[in-house]
């Protein structure tokens, strides 16, 4: 539940994230991507009019008037925490995964793949057994923790954390070497944290203490479960290690700056950089050779050592005991889970009720390192037609012209850079719908009654499965999402931009839209994307994926001192009482976001070739393109979830990436927005950078 993926997150930036060109597309035309006849999902041109609140000024709150009505009167579901256009089209996509599972379990004669749904399904629905079970599934851990009897046994341990569940206060995931993304490399870092952020932990403020009080009351309930004494006291020490942990990480905005969290090192100098933990130990259990690492963290990591070598053993057995059961928790008996979410479920993100076991089964088993491709390829069958990819690949090309037009005008980079830029850009590989190369699961074998069995085995399939290949060159075909996954993703180290199947739907896709709408909602999100190649740290590597400075000194300077007021503005925002956006932290979603949003507007005027968009229901061609936007961000969240995306998440809360067009001119002259609008930026103060 709460283990970060380390090595993705240094290199990958998600929405919520084909051939390579190899040609400028400086001065390309854009085709007009036409509505293919057919009656649009969303009102008569792809927009929900009636989502509108008409009596706002799009001026004074552009989220209000472009969704205001839904907001006023949607009810949140109990089993959410936030609801609007992406949990809509992910609880679509679960439905049409759930119905795939059920014709599966329907029939006698199944392949492969689809007996290991069929199994991995039965298991996890098989509630009977599961609270039969209790704590068992995961006692064999437990006696192991309580055995430890040395450091070295402790580092045993932490090394099996890939395959149990637990957290570690260090942790290490296989990813690619930024200096050459033709080979793997490991990356290492601190973490082990079992609230949210860093921040939990530290502030004073009264909800923070609160958190804190409830955690403490959390740890010594799951304690309890293995039979822990004296857990009330137990929990407090391993509350107080874990604020000696968060003392010792960086911040967030800190963690996410590539020049800082490149550090390669050979695997035979890792004793003398990093002494004092025994690293040919804590690998072993993975059976990785990784002659090569990057340190993320440096400071960080020794002093990870450092506590591991200072605090007592029996705190961390304590820690190990209480986070592999949390980790767990939801694969283990009612009374369990049920615990575990009354903390992480209602107290941290205020959600009323569990989702429905189903769900969480669709969930579980949908992850790319879970049975998430065989599912898809079944998935892209049957709800993704070949001509939705055809009109994606026409849009992103389109986006691809206006980069290159876009960066031709810029005043404020010299020649010698755009060069560069324009190179990165010719290389975007696109990746749309599904995988070229499907996963196969050849040797995996599951049960129909053991759960933990099954997530473990899997856990063993795919870690061999990358240390089989740790030495090979990378796989370029591989997808870091699956096709029924809601979302985008762009990876620097291929320079590739992916969009799965799912997202491409109404509202952010809609064959029969108006082309407005469709540059407005999937058009800015492939801006989004692509717009990360050029973010303040996507924009530290080059055309091949190479990390390294591309740019001219004076040009990198004109581009950070421009990010520096998009970072201030958005900091400006105050979603709740003395908490703020972090500008900082969320930097290159917000670059992402008025970036793609001024490339998706450039293409779709391009796409006009110079005719005068039609007015339709009395919505102008700019307006249905902004409203588009607008309502693709439309959500609604419990407080305590916005306090958590707010300290633990990259991406501004929807409501303020609604806000996005304040930096576009055209975004007021659709609009009529006028000096004392409460959204109006004088024109000499909107952050243009893309």
């Amino acid at each position: 539940m709460k283990r970060t993926a380390l090595a993705l997150a240094l290199a990958t930036a998600y929405l919520t994230g084909c051939g390579t060109s190899t040609t400028s597309p400086t001065g390309a035309e854009t085709k007009l991507v036409q509505a293919v006849g057919g009656q649009p999902e969303l009102g008569s041109f792809g927009v929900d009019l009636s989502a509108r609140d008409e009596s706002v000024k799009p001026g004074d709150d552009f989220f209000a008037y472009a969704s205001g009505s839904w907001y006023d009167s949607f009810v949140m579901p109990a089993d959410k925490t936030r609801y609007g256009a992406f949990t809509a089209l992910a609880e679509r996509s679960e439905k049409q995964v759930k119905a795939i599972i059920d014709d599966i379990l329907s029939r006698d004669k199944l392949s492969e793949q689809e007996q290991l749904i069929a199994d991995f399904y039965r298991a996890y629905m098989d509630t009977e057994t599961i609270n039969q079970l209790g704590i068992s599934p995961i006692q064999d851990t437990l006696t192991q923790i309580r055995d430890i009897q040395s450091t070295a046994d402790l580092t045993t341990v932490f090394g099996q954390a890939w395959l149990t569940g637990a957290d570690t206060p260090i942790a290490g995931s296989m990813w690619f070497n930024r200096l050459d993304p033709n080979q793997y490399e490991m990356s290492i870092g601190a973490t082990g944290l079992g609230l949210p952020d860093r921040a939990y932990y530290l502030e004073d403020a009264e909800r923070f203490v609160s958190i804190r009080n409830a955690y403490l009351a959390h740890i010594a309930e799951m304690l309890q479960f293995a039979g822990v004494s004296d857990a009330e006291q137990r929990a407090e020490a391993i509350l107080a290690l874990e604020t000696k942990m968060a003392e010792q990480q960086w911040p967030r905005e800190k963690r996410r700056n590539r020049d800082l969290t490149l550090n390669q090192i050979k695997r035979a100098d890792l004793a003398a950089q990093y002494p004092g933990f025994d690293w040919d130990r804590f690998f072993a259990p993975s059976g990785y050779q990784v002659p090569q690492l990057n340190i993320a963290h440096p400071e960080p990591v020794k002093a990870m050592i450092e506590l591991i070598n200072q605090e007592p053993l029996a705190v961390w057995q304590d820690y190990l005991t209480f986070h592999t059961i949390t980790n767990n928790a939801g694969l283990l008996s009612a009374e369990i889970e049920a615990a575990n979410f009354g903390f992480y479920g209602t107290t941290l993100n205020g959600q009323a009720e569990p989702r429905p076991r189903w769900k969480r089964a669709v969930e579980q088993m949908s992850g790319t390192q879970s049975l998430g491709f065989a599912i898809g390829k079944v998935y892209v069958a049957q709800h993704f037609p070949e001509s939705s990819k055809q009109q994606m690949s026409e849009l992103v090309e389109n986006l691809r012209a206006a980069m290159g037009q876009r960066i031709d005008t810029l005043d404020w980079m010299s020649e010698e850079t755009k060069e560069n830029a324009r190179a990165k850009l010719a290389a975007f590989n696109p990746k749309i719908g599904y995988p070229d190369v499907w996963q196969e699961f050849e040797g995996l074998a599951l049960s129909q009654e053991d759960l933990i069995g099954n997530v473990q085995a899997l856990r063993r399939f795919f870690n061999a499965d990358s240390v089989a290949k740790e030495l090979d060159k990378t796989d370029r075909n591989r997808w870091g999402m699956t096709p029924q996954r809601v979302n985008a993703y762009y990876n620097s180290s291929f320079n590739e931009i992916v969009f799965p199947a799912a997202i491409l739907q109404p509202p952010f896709f809609d064959p029969n839209a108006d082309p407005a709408v469709n540059y407005g909602g999937i058009g800015a999100v492939i801006g989004h994307e692509m717009g990360h190649g050029f973010d303040d740290q996507g924009s530290k590597s080059d055309a091949n994926g190479i990390q390294r400075n591309w740019w001219t000194d004076a040009d990198r300077q004109a581009f950070d001192a421009k990010a520096d007021e998009l970072a201030a503005q958005y900091s400006k925002y105050e979603p709740i009482p003395n908490n703020f956006v972090n500008g900082r932290n969320s930097l290159g979603e917000n670059i992402g976001d008025v970036g793609g949003l001024a490339m998706a507007y450039h293409a779709y005027q391009l796409s006009l070739n110079g005719e005068e968009a039609p007015v339709i229901d009395g919505v102008t061609g700019d307006q249905r393109f902004f409203l588009a936007w607008a309502q693709i961000w439309k959500e609604k969240r419990t407080e305590q979830s916005m306090l958590n995306q707010l300290r633990a998440g990259t991406h501004a809360p929807g409501r303020y990436r609604t806000l996005a067009p304040r930096n576009h001119d055209a975004w007021y002259e659709a609009f009529n927005v006028q000096p004392g609008d409460k959204l109006y930026i004088p024109a000499e103060d909107r952050v243009r950078i893309w």
